[in-house]
């Protein structure tokens, strides 16, 4: 069999409000892993998903390469 061309790819998202207040003190940045469709979506993903630093529901945009 051929191997397929790895379509889906595996992302880190990480929490936009955690990041941009970077000279408050907190305990860490919130980040989630998931998996996405490299074809369906080609540009970079934003999930709304729970902080557990910030308390709250929070956007958390991908990141890496």
């Amino acid at each position: 069999m051929a191997e397929s061309k790895n379509v889906r790819v595996t992302i880190t998202s990480e929490c936009t409000s955690c990041v941009r207040n970077g000279n408050e003190k907190h305990s860490g940045v919130s980040r989630y892993t998931t998996r996405k469709n490299r074809r369906n979506t080609p540009t970079r993903m934003e999930l709304k998903k729970f902080c557990p630093y910030c308390y709250q529901h929070t956007i958390h945009k991908e990141i890496g390469k």
